[in-house]
């Protein structure tokens, strides 16, 4: 098992507690992003810049992600990808795409993008409070506990 990071629109907070969690549990992880990326010095931990482009990073995870990978991206698309190749993905809120949920999210996604186009502000997600950082976190240490079991 690895764990790619859509690591273009990833927070720091979130990048660095991916960082703890994979040194922690010696997880290999790849930080994917169309800029450069700095990581701490690792056996571990190690970052691919792509060039720039739309779904360029996306399309680079998809390529190289293995049944078992856990992707973290706030990209659905990406996320329903993941999924359909037989990798689990999770948002930087710790919310997991499934299956079960990630049709409709994907609706509600092109419905807020159809009225976008048409010219009404829909705002944007609230930033990451203290509360999602810690969800988050627990989220992910509760994933790898159950994906690295020996």
């Amino acid at each position: 098992m690895k764990i790619w990071v859509d690591a273009d629109a990833c927070p720091v907070v979130i990048k660095d507690i991916i960082i703890r969690a994979a040194e922690r549990k010696k997880i290999t992880t790849t930080f994917v992003a169309n800029q450069p990326i700095k990581l701490p010095p690792s056996q571990v931990l190690s970052a691919i810049q792509v060039a720039p482009g739309f779904d360029v990073a996306d399309n680079e995870i998809v390529k190289r992600l293995a049944p078992g990978d856990l992707v973290i991206t706030q990209d659905i698309p990406l996320a329903d990808e993941v999924l359909s190749a037989g990798g689990l993905a999770m948002n930087p809120r710790g919310e997991a795409y499934t299956k079960a949920n990630i049709k409709a999210r994907l609706n509600m996604r092109d419905f807020m993008e159809t009225l976008r186009a048409s010219g009404v502000h829909t705002g944007g997600p609230a930033p990451l409070n203290q509360g999602d950082r810690k969800n988050f976190a627990d989220q992910l240490d509760r994933l790898l506990t159950k994906l690295c079991k020996p």
